[in-house]
């Protein structure tokens, strides 16, 4: 049974949403974000104190992009995944490591100094120019997605799960007014994946039982 620790609307929804696309069995434990802070005990298990923890019998992993290449390759074959033999390989490669390194590096920083920092220590300027970054690298999903409906192999794969990932975050950010047009129709199209709502639901339930509340968001 895979194991995978996930805080509402964090970087864990992407393996959640790779697991639900997967069809795999997996136990779904929540946590108070961030859970370095609201849950110290946690720490025993991922000294790191970050989200996502993922647990497949010998193998622990943190990395979420890193994570739903794994699964596609361990719980595979799947067509979530393309392979050296197609023609799109490097520029699948390419979209599960821009994902985090690219785009959801600068959201943490909007994030942190609008919400999670005390008052006294926001800073509107370091939020707006990092806003301004991600806006700006998001220009390459823009050119991307104005000829096709998906990013690589000609079908849905694990690069849009960690790509749809980074525009959820951005729109809890408020800043998906400022998508482009095709980017915005993606995005459209990503949400209404069976597999994008039953992990949301996923993730509803789960907070629900465990008593766990989601995050109060903009």
């Amino acid at each position: 049974m895979i194991t995978l620790y996930h805080c509402d609307g964090a970087r864990s929804f992407r393996p959640l949403w790779m697991l639900e696309e997967l069809g795999a069995s997996y136990e779904l434990k929540m946590l108070p974000f961030p859970p370095r802070v609201l849950a110290k005990e946690y720490l025993a298990i991922n000294p790191l104190g970050t989200i996502p923890f993922m647990i497949d019998g010998e193998t622990k992993m943190t990395e979420s992009s890193g994570i739903c290449h794994y699964l596609g390759i361990k719980h595979g074959p799947t067509p979530l995944m393309v392979g050296p033999e197609e023609k799109d390989f490097g520029a699948f490669l390419n979209w599960m490591y821009f994902s985090d390194a690219t785009l959801t590096f600068p959201q943490t920083l909007v994030l942190r100094y609008t919400q999670l920092e005390p008052e006294e220590r926001r800073s509107p300027q370091v939020a707006t120019d990092y806003a301004k970054w991600f806006l700006g690298r998001l220009r390459a999903v823009e050119a991307a997605t104005g000829h096709v409906e998906f990013l690589s192999g000609g079908r849905f794969t694990a690069a849009d799960i960690v790509i749809g990932y980074a525009l959820r975050l951005a729109d809890t950010l408020g800043l998906s007014k400022e998508f482009g047009p095709n980017v915005a129709a993606y995005w459209a199209r990503l949400q209404q994946r069976d597999g994008y709502q039953r992990a949301l639901a996923a993730e509803e339930r789960a907070g629900q039982e465990q008593g766990v509340k989601p995050r109060v968001r903009p």
